[in-house]
């Protein structure tokens, strides 16, 4: 029977992108798939037809020999089957499927499976999460740390043996020493870390009694954790080998430590760039004058207040701000003004606000932000004709 178009097989056209030919793969890949058609001859061939298909299509020198020569180019052995192919023979769904497989289901194939085996026996990885105050944050610190977790058996060495380990070591019989197993799910043959030896392939005739052939047991351990300056809220530190002890001498995981910073009652921080809001007397900032504001360094700086502040005005103080990560740079510190009314007034202080009240609507002209305001609401009802 004679092979159709590999164009046609996918439904594109033939001058369809990479990632058109994806994308139409990928939905027959999905509507034929064996798993989902058990028992269904017609669309395991299907599937297969894609499969080929996309092989050689998404291969750029594949498919510019099939537009010259459609599947001639293919044959005495120099197709998908072939040299240099995917190789159907070996793999049925050769190695179109298992790119797809990888992208969807996040590399869960030939790459995944090696990694899988290469971890065998690995001690897990652990979090931890340490408090740090924004001036520690500014200037790091070093903070201890309490880890509960697996550790080395000091009485057997982490080998999990009583005696010397080579003699109390034998071949794992479940998985005879490959550390993995099979079985068959569906269509495919799924590989896990064997239950028996958890995946070191080999299992002790006589366990230590102290961590029952394990090879490690559980402590509480206290580490020494550097927090550099500059580091950010939600910053995660990696410590290599510092997380559980691996099954009977196998590498050790890693900790994770993420930081948490505290809020300050002062400061608010964004990015290298500090922000403080200064609230201001009424007369400090019609008046104008000067003001004294912490820095983070544990300094102090003075800020000119021009007369006339109003509210929302900003003023930058240049290299006043956080430090930068691994850098000798600062960011700027931003003082923010709030102008604030005064509240329980004395009589004397009511009188004198009443009689500088009096005085601005003479002139008019103190604030000119109101009497803009004003100005417009009356021509907005003069409009109205109210």
């Amino acid at each position: 029977m004679a092979k159709r178009d590999y164009y046609e097989v996918l439904g594109v056209a033939r001058d369809a992108s990479e990632e058109d030919l994806k994308k139409a793969y990928r939905k027959l890949a999905m509507q034929y798939h064996p798993d989902r058609n058990q028992g269904d001859k017609s669309a395991e061939g299907k599937f297969k037809e894609a499969n080929e298909a996309y092989d050689v299509l998404k291969d750029a020198e594949k498919r510019a020999a099939y537009d010259r020569f459609g599947h001639a180019a293919f044959e005495q052995g120099g197709g998908p089957g072939g040299p240099g192919g995917a190789g159907m023979g070996a793999n049925p769904f050769g190695g179109a499927f298992e790119d797809i497989f990888e992208e969807m289901f996040g590399g869960l194939g030939r790459g995944g499976r090696g990694g899988a085996r290469a971890a065998a026996g690995r001690g897990a990885d652990l979090r931890q999460q340490v408090e740090v105050s924004l001036e520690e944050a500014f200037a790091g610190v070093k903070k201890t740390i309490r880890v509960p977790s697996s550790v080395a058996c000091e009485a057997c060495k982490g080998t999990g043996s009583e005696g010397p380990a080579a003699q109390s070591a034998a071949t794992c019989p479940t998985c005879n020493g490959a550390g993995k197993v099979r079985a068959q799910q569906g269509f495919f043959l799924i590989e896990r870390t064997c239950p028996t030896c958890s995946g070191s392939g080999r299992i002790i005739k006589n366990p230590c009694k102290v961590c029952a052939g394990q090879g490690r047991v559980q402590r509480d351990r206290t580490l020494a954790v550097t927090i550099p300056a500059g580091v950010e809220d939600g910053t995660r530190i990696r410590l290599s080998g510092e997380g559980e002890a691996g099954l009977r001498g196998a590498p050790a995981g890693d900790l994770y430590v993420d930081v948490a910073v505290r809020q300050h009652g002062i400061f608010q921080r964004d990015g290298a760039n500090i922000f403080v809001r200064v609230p201001l007397r009424m007369t400090q900032a019609a008046l104008g004058g000067g003001v004294e504001v912490p820095v983070i360094d544990g300094g102090r700086a003075r800020v000119t207040i021009p007369a006339g502040t109003q509210t929302g005005d900003q003023f930058r103080l240049r290299g006043k701000g956080f430090s930068v990560l691994r850098s000798a740079a600062r960011g700027d510190m931003y003082v923010q003004v709030a102008v604030e009314t005064p509240q329980n007034l004395s009589k004397k202080q009511q009188d004198l606000l009443a009689e500088f009240e009096r005085e601005c609507e003479k002139t008019g002209r103190s604030s000119p932000e109101t009497e803009g305001f004003f100005a417009k609401v009356k021509e907005f009802w003069d409009g109205l004709g109210r």
